[in-house]
C-alpha cells in the first residue's frame, strides 16, 4: 500500500457499448485495471495509441472538467470526451489532496478564457491571454502546483521551450517530493527523464511498463542528435 491519491483504476467493460471505438484501441481494450506505484507516472506512445483517451477518462472520473482546470471549473465548448470515464472506477488512497488541476494542451485557450470570466475582485484574473502561449502555459501550471496535490497533465510540453521544460521538470520534482502526485501524457524526452518515475507505454499493442531509454521519445531524439547528417541525408534523399 502506498500513500498516493490515485492508487489505481479499473474498467467496467460492460458499461461500454459493443460497437464503441474504445474496443478497437489495442493498448486499452484488454486491460481491466492499472495500478500506480510512483508519485510521477507517464503515459507514452504514438499518436492515436490511446494514452490521452485513458488520461482524460481518468481525469473526468476523478471529478475534473473534461476541458481542464480545477474541480471548480464547469463549462463545455465541445463535448468530445469518451464514454470511458463512466466505466472507470478509481481506487483512492487514504489522503485527500489539498489542490489539483487537469491541464490539457489542446483546450488550454478555452480554460484561459474561462479563468478570465470566473475572475472577480477577490480573485483577479492572471490575464493568461496577454502572455505568450508558453509563458501562460507555464504560469498556470506553476500557480496551481502545490505539495500534496493531484495533477493530471496532457502534453504539458506542447507550448514550452526546452529551457521551460526543464523549469517544469524541477517544479514537478519539488512538488512530488512533498507529497504531490502527477499522471502525465508526454512526448518530451526532457520530462520523461524525471528520476524514479514510472512509464507506461501504449505502443506494441499492449499497455506495459518500460524504461526511459526504451521510449520512442528518447530513441528518436538520440538518433537524430547523434546521427543528424546521416539521418537527414537518408530521409530527404528519398523525397
Amino acid at each position: 500500500m502506498n500513500n498516493l491519491f490515485i492508487q489505481g483504476l479499473s474498467i467496467e467493460w460492460t458499461k461500454i457499448r459493443q460497437d464503441s471505438y474504445l474496443r478497437n484501441i489495442d493498448a486499452i481494450k484488454d486491460i481491466n485495471g492499472l495500478d500506480f506505484k510512483k508519485s510521477v507516472t507517464f503515459f507514452v506512445g504514438e499518436n492515436g495509441s490511446g494514452k490521452s483517451t485513458l488520461l482524460e477518462a481518468l481525469a473526468v472520473a476523478y471529478g475534473f472538467n473534461p476541458e481542464g482546470g480545477t474541480k471548480n471549473y464547469s463549462f463545455s465548448t465541445y463535448d468530445s470526451h469518451s464514454e470511458l470515464c463512466d466505466a472507470i472506477r478509481i481506487t483512492k488512497g487514504f489522503r485527500r489532496p489539498k489542490s489539483g488541476y487537469f491541464l490539457r494542451a489542446e483546450s488550454f485557450y478555452n480554460v484561459a478564457t474561462k479563468e478570465k470570466e470566473y475572475a472577480d475582485s477577490e480573485h483577479p484574473s492572471e490575464k493568461y491571454h496577454e502572455k505568450s502561449h508558453g509563458e501562460s502555459f507555464l504560469a498556470i501550471a506553476q500557480k496551481y502546483m502545490r505539495a500534496e496535490g493531484i495533477y493530471i497533465f496532457d502534453e504539458p510540453e506542447a507550448a514550452l521551450s526546452p529551457q521551460r521544460q526543464l523549469t517544469l521538470l524541477m517544479d514537478i520534482c519539488k512538488c512530488a517530493k512533498h507529497g504531490a502526485q502527477f499522471i502525465i501524457v508526454t512526448h518530451s524526452p526532457i520530462l520523461l527523464g524525471i528520476p524514479d518515475a514510472e512509464i507506461f507505454s501504449f505502443d506494441e499493442g499492449e499497455l506495459h511498463l518500460c524504461e526511459y531509454e526504451e521510449t520512442d521519445s528518447y530513441i528518436v531524439t538520440e538518433l537524430f542528435i547523434n546521427n543528424r547528417n546521416h539521418l537527414l541525408h537518408k530521409l530527404l534523399g528519398e523525397v
